[in-house]
């Protein structure tokens, strides 16, 4: 499992990715609000969403993991 983590102090502004849904590296997962700047936090490998650790509108800080990326699929 890897995990996407914010780059920023802010706002979750919308959720993009649901549990089960495909990614890749750079698919957008979340969108981040801060300083009326919309930020999004992408995936950083291949895998399946295995969780989504936030919920929009919640406050999250810089490093704190948003969505869990299980990283395994087809190993």
């Amino acid at each position: 499992m890897i995990n996407a983590k914010a780059e920023i102090v802010g706002n979750v502004w919308k959720i993009l990715a649901r549990e089960g849904d495909q990614v890749g590296p750079g698919d957008p997962l979340v969108i981040m609000d801060t300083m009326k700047m919309e930020i999004p936090v992408v995936s950083p490998a291949h895998g399946h969403v295995a969780g989504i650790l936030v919920q929009e509108g919640q406050i999250v800080q810089e490093g704190d993991a948003v969505v869990e990326i299980d990283d395994t699929v087809g190993a």
